[in-house]
């Protein structure tokens, strides 16, 4: 009997006995819409709000900081302790209303940290983040010691079982994009030589040590997830071939969902801005379309994947997500800006009064600057959503940069005030 190939309105049963209502997920964009207290603001509430009533079957939220004294922006929620429990429970209830599951993002940025954040991050080896044009922007890290990667994992956990008191269906951990577990993956960024080091099995440590003890501290209904990149495109960085070994090591952990991406601040294939396509032959043709960035690895993943995959990056059209879906090279499609286009995006493909988005495409001279210009937008488009307004999505790149370079300026500020107080 022939399968059925799955639908984006079908239903996706997770490994945790969980169903989520469709197979269209929210990926995480930074919002910066974070209170005083660097806890969920009224506005992040408003925003979740308005995107659960936009019928994705998955929320993810973004960055959720697990270090006060580490933070991706000055305006990232920290969840350290139960201080903000009030505006967390909120923030759960409002991206859950509409029916489909929120988890949240947690993250440690490493050396991925503006200095303007934090003049003294940390990193497995003491080596600077390095972008073209942006000298400066990064200051040279402090390589992590035992005792300091022990308390990593730690917060980790913690961080987890506070969301799930909180509400929280599930949580994402970040080991993409260049942040710290991505560092630690990356012979490029991790030189280390003890058990964290070397080999492939040692730089994957951190994630699965973080898995472990995250899954150990919450319940058997919670999702547990992790973002990963297919590679950090970058000469003699992560690649493909480690991105597999990596996922046979996860097939082994309590996985809900493993969510494929790419890149860094360094090489920003998220965006678009590098390509990955190592095994077109192995798609259809009716895939070669192929819109998203990451289906070429993510169709060789489902060969021995053991855990439900999110795809992440470029998908703009119902036909291509469909035939990605019908392809097997995935189990849920994951967009990011597309929300911030349209907060109803989901439901607007579900229901049939869109064929697709069409994103203006933002490049500047270097591909990094043309990344930050793009999160900018995107930034811009929340606020907008979270203010009950409706997105304004051709907005100049270069106002949207220029006016988020200043508002994170602001923000640093008052965050190294509060720093200091605590």
């Amino acid at each position: 009997m022939t399968k059925t190939a799955p639908k984006l309105g079908d239903a996706l049963t997770l490994k945790n006995g969980t169903s989520l209502i469709n197979r269209i997920g929210k990926a995480a964009m930074e919002e910066s819409l974070c209170d005083a207290n660097h806890g969920p603001s009224a506005a992040l509430i408003s925003l979740y709000k308005n995107w659960s009533a936009g019928g994705a079957g998955l929320l993810i939220t973004g960055n959720v900081m697990v270090d006060r004294t580490a933070l991706t922006g000055p305006s990232n929620v920290i969840v350290e302790n139960e201080d903000n429990m009030t505006g967390l429970k909120a923030w759960a209830k409002a991206g859950k209303s509409g029916g489909g599951q929120i988890w949240a993002q947690i993250n440690h940025p490493g050396r991925q940290v503006f200095a303007m954040v934090s003049e003294e991050p940390v990193a497995p080896s003491a080596i600077a983040v390095e972008i073209k044009g942006a000298k400066g922007m990064f200051a040279v890290p402090r390589a992590l010691g035992e005792d300091d990667i022990a308390n990593i994992i730690t917060r980790f956990a913690n961080t987890a079982a506070i969301l799930e008191k909180a509400g929280f269906d599930g949580v994402e951990i970040h080991g993409a994009h260049g942040y710290l577990v991505s560092q630690f993956l990356s012979p490029i960024s991790n030189k280390r030589e003890d058990q964290w080091g070397g080999n492939i099995e040692n730089r994957a440590r951190l994630l699965i040590d973080i898995v472990r003890a995250v899954r150990a501290r919450v319940s058997k209904k919670i999702g547990v997830g992790v973002k990963l990149n297919s590679a950090d495109f970058q000469k003699g960085g992560f690649s493909h071939a480690d991105a597999e070994q990596v996922i046979k090591m996860l097939n082994s952990e309590q996985l809900d969902l493993l969510e494929i991406s790419g890149g860094t601040y360094e090489a920003p294939a998220m965006t678009g801005a590098t390509g990955d396509d190592p095994a077109p032959e192995k798609l259809r043709e009716s895939t070669k379309i192929r819109e998203a960035y990451f289906l070429g690895f993510a169709k060789q993943a489902r060969s021995y994947a053991e855990m439900p995959l999110m795809v992440t990056g470029g998908f703009r059209s119902k036909a291509g997500m469909e035939a990605a879906l019908a392809d097997g090279a995935l189990d849920m499609v994951g967009m990011g800006k597309p929300f911030a286009h349209n907060p109803r995006i989901a439901a607007d493909l579900l229901e049939g009064n869109t064929v697709g988005v069409e994103l203006k495409k933002i490049k500047l001279p270097v591909a990094a600057l043309s990344s930050m210009a793009e999160m900018a937008w995107a930034k811009s488009q929340m606020h907008r959503i979270a203010a009950g307004k409706k997105p304004a999505p051709f907005w100049g790149p270069f106002f949207n940069l220029i006016g988020t370079q200043i508002a994170q300026r602001k923000a640093a500020k008052a965050y190294q005030t509060w720093l200091a107080r605590k």
